[in-house]
């Protein structure tokens, strides 16, 4: 027998119980599903990712990294603390025709462990009375214990060295290039360890003082700049080695002042007044 067609109430009862079963099937997927969202909004909370640099965190950072940066020393200012130790202040004291007193101002340097100071002999050529000032302050009376006339070269020798002497250490004037670097340490108007920097200008020039006296030959040409008590200071090269002894400065005028030509005689000539052997 044929059963009776279905009434429409019963068609939109069956199809609600199968939503039903299918609905408690889809449960545990979408509770899933949930679960792993839930999950992934915890871990990121809780271990969030790293942080992506901008430009302008990065430019930021590079402006500060250059603004903490300490620059490296000039070099020069390693030349001076090199041969700074071995610097002497000469003041000395010269009887004139007529009664008066003449001081003098120069810069001299230790060349050896003995103590020997090298200085220009013009400085202390008739003193008698030389008072030296030494890197570390001590003060003491000094004698001329040799003479290069020839040379304007004198050696002079402290009564009360300091505890501890700094020789400086003497170069080679003949590895000389012009045009390589030039410093001149001394005493100029009094002012103790000024430095000047320059070139090499000339080589094996000569020159005569304005007072007439012995023409220098195989003199070292600078343009460091020299003036006043500058003479008997040392000529430095780029290594902090004296390889020179200032003598005189060139001015065609009657005033004595720098203008750009300045003199030294080399150690290799020197030395010879301390006993050193030729470099």
């Amino acid at each position: 027998m044929n059963e009776p067609p279905a009434t429409r109430t019963e068609l939109m009862r069956r199809r609600l119980q199968r939503v039903r079963v299918l609905a408690r099937g889809a449960v545990p997927f979408v509770a899933g599903v949930i679960a792993a969202f839930v999950a992934l909004l915890l871990y990121g909370a809780l271990f969030p990712g790293p942080h992506l640099i901008t430009q302008s965190e990065v430019d930021e950072s590079i402006a500060q990294a250059m603004a903490s940066a300490t620059p490296a020393p000039a070099y020069s200012s390693l030349v001076y603390r090199v041969i700074q130790p071995s610097l002497v202040l000469i003041q000395s004291q010269s009887p004139e025709a007529n009664g008066d007193i003449a001081k003098g101002l120069g810069s001299g340097v230790v060349v050896d462990d003995r103590g020997d100071i090298l200085t220009a002999l013009h400085v202390v050529a008739n003193a008698d009375n030389i008072q030296l000032t030494f890197a570390d302050g001590t003060k003491s009376s000094a004698q001329v214990v040799a003479r290069q006339p020839e040379n304007d070269i004198a050696v002079l020798r402290a009564s009360q060295p300091p505890q501890q002497l700094v020789p400086a250490v003497l170069g080679n004037p003949n590895a000389l290039r012009i045009g390589d670097e030039a410093y001149v340490v001394g005493n100029p108007f009094g002012l103790y360890g000024s430095m000047s920097a320059g070139v090499i200008s000339g080589l094996n020039r000569s020159f005569r003082r304005p007072d007439g006296g012995q023409r220098l030959q195989g003199l070292i040409q600078i343009d460091a700049a020299v003036n006043p008590g500058n003479s008997g200071g040392p000529l430095v090269n780029r290594n902090g080695e004296v390889v020179g002894i200032v003598t005189a400065l060139l001015n065609p005028t009657e005033q004595e002042v720098f203008i750009g030509i300045g003199f030294a005689v080399p150690i290799t000539t020197a030395g010879g007044a301390v006993g050193s052997p030729p470099v």
